[in-house]
């Protein structure tokens, strides 16, 4: 492949097949939290972060991740404290993030909304080695975090009361679930945009969630999804000359429709095999949109101190 011949487009897939892994983690528990429009919100913030690095003349990406996971922690101590009026202090916090943003990069002396553009919406050209750095090192955060703490931000998610009774910090979790939700969308945001990264944390959860009920086998394909439409959308721009957030979203849609079409005979299929096998009653259900959300299952006779047996994994 051609493309692999010019260096900024290493640094693009390798910075697509990142977005891809670490967006899905994380946003398959803001599905179960039934906050699925978070990144949105974060990435409006964002925007004041990159509008302060061109302005101080700091690296946009680290500004964006200190704004970002501020904001993310206000977003979280409104949700707490903010009662009736919550919804109106997040307008503010979001709309506020958009202004600052547009504000300051025009104030800064090399700024431009041109610049801003490419955080907006991705840009493939502009990824420098400085990005990708920051990338990885925010990219390994997330996936420590969403890995190695998965029993317990799934119990949080499915529960917070059952969660809370058993002796997690559900707080601290909530804290750090929205902390790793904004450095996720600085993840993204070279590529595939501040302003569509929520349709990459969200859509392929989604789909993963028609072929899988599990919250193993639904984390394992969300990624699957994110890593393949992402090297695609990656690999279209390129060659097609079109926006690689863009292609990477719709691409993303396509998938959740195919797959969609797919739920249904699978879903016979499987209801088959329960009837002869009968279901397992360790497994834990990851609930589909609109579902009312359960109670992670613990098996009777198998109590555990931490909430966190019976979690499939």
């Amino acid at each position: 492949m051609d493309l692999l011949n010019y260096a900024f487009m290493q640094r693009a897939l390798l910075a697509a097949v990142l977005v891809g892994v670490t967006a899905p983690a994380i946003g398959i528990y803001l599905v179960q939290r039934r906050q699925a429009l978070m990144g949105d919100g974060i990435g409006h913030v964002a925007m004041t972060g990159v509008g302060l690095g061109f302005l101080l003349s700091w690296s946009p990406v680290w500004m964006a991740t200190l704004v970002s996971v501020v904001g993310s922690v206000l977003m979280e101590l409104i949700r707490w404290y903010g009662r009736t009026r919550g919804d109106i202090a997040l307008a503010m916090l979001f709309y506020g993030g958009m202004a600052g943003g547009v504000m300051f990069i025009n104030l800064a002396p090399t700024g431009s909304n041109a610049n801003l553009t490419s955080y907006l919406f991705g840009s493939l050209s502009t990824v420098s080695p400085a990005d990708v750095t920051a990338i990885c090192l925010l990219a390994a955060f997330v996936v420590l975090v969403t890995i190695g703490l998965h029993r317990q931000l799934f119990a949080v998610s499915q529960d917070e009361e059952f969660a809370r009774v058993t002796g997690l910090p559900v707080r601290a979790l909530n804290l750090l679930t929205a902390v790793t939700a904004a450095v996720t969308v600085t993840v993204a945001m070279r590529v595939v945009g501040l302003l569509l990264v929520s349709a990459l944390m969200v859509v392929p959860v989604a789909a993963a969630q028609q072929l899988s009920r599990s919250f193993a086998a639904t984390f394992a394909i969300a990624v699957a999804i994110g890593v393949t439409v992402t090297i695609s959308g990656t690999v279209t721009s390129y060659y097609q000359d079109v926006p690689p957030g863009a292609t990477i979203v719709l691409l993303t849609i396509a998938a959740f429709l195919l797959l969609t079409a797919l739920a249904a005979p699978l879903a016979r299929r499987r209801a088959r095999v329960r009837e002869h096998a009968g279901a397992d009653p360790a497994e834990c259900v990851i609930p589909t949109s609109g579902e009312e959300t359960g109670r992670a299952t613990v098996p009777a006779g198998r109590g555990s101190t931490d909430g966190t047996e019976g979690i499939g994994t």
